[in-house]
């Protein structure tokens, strides 16, 4: 039922309709002739048209922002529907980094660390289906339908193998998930603070994770009836992201650990470097539930320890930690750092090979 619903509101013109019917049934309000049905029915037709204007505004702004930003990069096709794949820059005979960032954000939102290293390798960036340039996709989205999808969008772009996979918190999750699908295509990992799904599972309520997937289906709402600042963007993303972190609870968790989690040894001796801040600068917020200072300091070890619990997945893992001061946001907070971690696992990998 919850993924009709985000099937339904990830299309932009879903507004529309959607207002014509609130709009219909004032009119049939009014038309019972009852003064108490008139004036309800006056209400409602006045808000379908509110509504509709809003979602005629939408469509507008949906068009205006097409015509404005077209795809920089191709758009492949993927099970019959388009992912956007933009590709710079010459591998040299090394592997090609392929960037994968956090939440479920487009791949524009690495373009500053992709334009960085493409001056210097083959880098890739791949919009998941509902963000970026690419369509929205079908419901329901998982982490391990996006693994599948992320390696047909590479193959049908013509991105060969090798491929270094670099990913930032939830992305970090879906590039392992790649890897230990294809170890044959994927040369190395570097994980950003990757989500490790025990603090899902086992972590003490988080009522922040909990209200984010809320929050991703309100903003489609607002966005389908214009009711939002600026260009706002499509109501896709917010559907798909709602959809996806379904799976960021216990239970969600449950229905797919097989398919989602990387175990202990799932990954063999594939290079991986797990960079990781060193304390919970930024992440300061999930101690504030705690009773007391013994709670605060379990909570405290127990984030800090499931940090490092990636580079059990492969025997050639190693650890870098982010410079001082660097929360989770690391990737945007230090980005010739996090480039310069890349760089170095291409140009070992590069050595190897030869």
């Amino acid at each position: 039922m919850a993924n009709s619903l985000f099937a339904l509101l990830s299309r932009d013109w879903a507004g529309v309709p959607v207002a014509l019917v609130a709009a219909g049934v004032g009119g049939g309000l009014v038309g019972v002739g009852a003064a108490w049905a008139v004036a309800l029915g006056g209400l409602t037709v006045a808000f379908g048209a509110v509504l509709l204007a809003g979602a005629v505004r939408h469509l507008m702004l949906v068009a205006r922002e097409g015509r404005e930003n077209p795809p920089p990069g191709r758009l492949v096709d993927v099970g019959g529907h388009r992912m956007h794949v933009l590709a710079e820059g010459e591998a040299d005979g090394g592997p090609t980094v392929v960037w994968m960032p956090g939440g479920h954000a487009p791949g524009q939102d690495f373009r500053e660390l992709h334009t960085m290293l493409a001056a210097r390798t083959r880098s890739v960036l791949v919009d998941r289906f509902g963000t970026g340039w690419s369509d929205v996709g079908p419901f329901p989205r998982t982490t391990a339908g996006e693994a599948e999808e992320l390696l047909a969008a590479l193959e049908g772009a013509g991105e060969r193998a090798p491929f270094v996979l670099v990913g930032h918190s939830f992305g970090g999750l879906l590039v392992a998930n790649v890897a230990r699908r294809r170890p044959d295509l994927v040369a190395g990992l570097v994980l950003l603070d990757p989500t490790p799904l025990e603090v899902i599972a086992f972590a003490p309520p988080n009522r922040r994770l909990a209200g984010m997937r809320r929050g991703f289906l309100l903003t489609a709402v607002r966005q389908l009836f214009g009711a939002h600042r600026g260009s706002g963007g499509r109501a896709g993303q917010g559907c798909a992201a709602a959809s996806i972190f379904a799976e960021l609870s216990p239970s969600g968790l449950a229905r797919v650990g097989w398919e989602t989690v990387v175990y202990d040894g799932d990954l063999g001796d594939l290079p991986l470097v797990l960079v990781i801040p060193r304390d919970l600068t930024g992440g300061e917020g999930v101690l504030a539930g705690a009773r007391d200072a013994v709670e605060a300091e379990r909570i405290s070890r127990f984030y800090l320890r499931s940090r490092v619990r990636y580079l059990a997945a492969s025997t050639a893992s190693r650890l870098v930690h982010t410079p001082e001061g660097t929360g989770h946001d690391f990737p945007h907070e230090a980005p010739e750092f996090v480039v310069g971690v890349v760089e170095d696992l291409v140009r070992e990998l590069r050595v190897i090979s030869r």
